[in-house]
């Protein structure tokens, strides 16, 4: 499997698992709706199903966004959880899959 891909699978398991997490902990539904609106179309573009070229794109688009979302939301709440954890492993992500491409 492409290095790429294995990042974005990975990426998509994090992101639905927090989202998970905070509906049992807090029972936060936006949190779950969010992680599953974005984790559908990011496997949507590892699995295939959006053409490869523009695939990398929109994978990279989200990515970016989500960097910056959970960016703002851990310079507002200054708690590593989950923002913190998120924003980071939304850059590294992004950051290997433009590297290793």
């Amino acid at each position: 499997m492409v290095p790429q891909l294995i990042i974005l699978w990975v990426y998509i398991a994090l992101l639905v698992v927090g989202g998970l997490m905070g509906f049992l902990k807090a029972k936060s539904k936006a949190s779950l709706i969010a992680s599953l609106a974005f984790a559908v179309p990011l496997a949507l573009c590892a699995a295939g199903v959006v053409p490869a070229t523009a695939a990398d794109l929109v994978a990279n688009i989200l990515l970016a966004v989500l960097a910056a979302f959970f960016g703002m939301r851990f310079a507002k709440t200054k708690a590593f959880m989950p923002g913190g954890l998120m924003t980071i492993a939304s850059a590294v992500a992004l950051v290997l899959r433009l590297v290793l491409k």
